[in-house]
């Protein structure tokens, strides 16, 4: 007789804050696109740019003005100050090369910390906020997960079953749902359900994995890199969103599939 199907380890667990809460503003009509927010890289990196040039003139901008009152302090101090805030710009500017290169280019060119699980981080989220002012922020940050993603997937980090985690939301329709299952099933690794917010942090503290695979949409997904992709390497698989925020969302099955047997290897065979 065929043996039945592995079925993955499923943990639930309540916590305080609920998930979908970057959607509290939503009026119930429908998204954009029928909720698929994909935008191309060069959304981001334009943004990027702005993000960038925006914070070197507020801070070119403050120095000018208080310019006359630090000099009261030392003569020499305001042109010490520009001379920093110049360096730090050439600094930035080398950076975000070395970024566009590692991603465009056929190598990544700088460590995980000092990219995608460092500053670039913080630059995703300066142009989150920025995109929040132009209308344009489930895009932005969609093709800025994707940067990401791409960036993280070059590493070719290998581990055991036992050390991967996926973490989906609650919302994920039926049909996304089994096939999530069911490929956590194939590879035998666990699966996290966050009924609530922050619970995600909470599970990881408890089982210390060594690499995340996460669906969650856009917003979720920013706030989830944010807080955990500095302490641990995470993919962030973005969800389409058919019938509004929170409710029966899909992701695409194939990504997360590849995702995964790239992290534990070819999946466990099935004998009949």
């Amino acid at each position: 007789m065929p043996e039945a199907p592995v079925r993955p380890e499923l943990i639930h667990l309540d916590v305080d804050r609920r998930l979908g809460h970057e959607w509290d503003e939503w009026d119930g009509q429908p998204l954009p696109n029928t909720g698929d927010f994909s935008a191309p890289p060069g959304l981001f990196f334009r943004y990027a740019v702005v993000t960038l040039g925006a914070g070197f003139a507020v801070l070119a901008g403050i120095l000018y003005l208080l310019g006359p009152r630090l000099a009261l302090v030392h003569p020499a101090l305001p042109g010490l100050l520009a001379r920093t805030i110049a360096a730090a710009a050439l600094l930035a500017g080398a950076w975000f090369g070395l970024l566009l290169l590692s991603f465009y280019g056929p190598a990544v060119v700088l460590p995980e910390r000092l990219l995608e699980r460092g500053p670039f981080l913080q630059l995703m989220n300066g142009t989150s906020r920025l995109a929040r002012f132009a209308g344009r922020r489930d895009w932005v940050e969609h093709a800025a997960i994707d940067v990401y993603n791409a960036l993280a997937e070059r590493r070719n980090r290998r581990v055991q079953k036992g050390e991967l985690l996926v973490l989906i939301p609650r919302c994920l329709s039926k049909e996304t749902l089994d096939g999530v299952l069911a490929i956590a099933g194939r590879y035998e690794v666990p699966v996290f359900v966050a009924t609530r917010g922050q619970l995600a942090r909470r599970v990881i503290r408890e089982r210390r994995p060594r690499a995340v695979v996460a669906v969650a949409c856009e917003r979720d997904m920013m706030t989830g890199l944010r807080d955990v992709a500095g302490k641990l390497p995470v993919l962030g698989l973005t969800m389409q969103l058919p019938n509004g925020p929170c409710r029966d969302a899909v992701v695409d099955l194939d990504v997360m599939d590849r995702w995964v047997r790239s992290l534990v290897g070819k999946p466990v065979p099935t004998t009949v």
